[in-house]
């Protein structure tokens, strides 16, 4: 007689661009072991704002059958109330970066983010050794030690960190 496994849960997560999917794949690989019994599919929507992830995402999730899916996405273009009425009706759990992912993550440290997108990306870069794309950089200020002792000061990352099962 054959002990069956348990199933493993899965889930879709959509990152908005490349900064998000590096961000997300560094997190899976510290956070998702084998022994998890949480198969986790990360994806990239490769930006132009939340309307076009939402509906990116609700295009991808067509193609297999998840447990869950969820997007991580900026709030500061095309997040509306009918895209997150769309996001709903297709149960995505949408992990809000207000205004931005860079700024959300610099409110961790208690950094002022700044207003100017490109002044943003440049006090961002010290946080990810001046390449974001990169996953491994996220290794020094935004480990999973880091985050769960800080993921009362954003609801984003404790949201994802509840999604990932920490």
């Amino acid at each position: 007689m054959s002990k069956s496994r348990p199933q493993k849960q899965t889930l879709l997560l959509v990152g908005e661009g490349h900064d998000e999917e590096a961000f997300l794949k560094y997190l899976k690989s510290q956070l998702v072991g084998r022994e998890v019994g949480l198969e986790v599919k990360i994806k990239n929507a490769k930006g132009k704002g939340a309307k076009h992830v939402v509906e990116w995402t609700i295009r991808q999730a067509k193609n297999a059958d998840y447990d869950r899916v969820a997007v991580l996405l900026d709030t500061d273009q095309d997040w509306t109330p009918a895209v997150k009425k769309q996001a709903k009706s297709k149960k995505i759990i949408v992990l809000e970066s207000d205004p931005c992912f860079e700024a959300m993550l610099l409110r961790l440290y208690g950094v002022t983010p700044e207003r100017d997108s490109k002044k943003l990306k440049r006090q961002f870069e010290p946080y990810v050794n001046n390449a974001a794309t990169n996953s491994v950089n996220y290794a020094e200020y935004f480990n999973p030690d880091a985050l769960k002792s800080k993921r009362h000061l954003e609801k984003t990352i404790d949201q994802l960190l509840i999604l990932l099962n920490t």
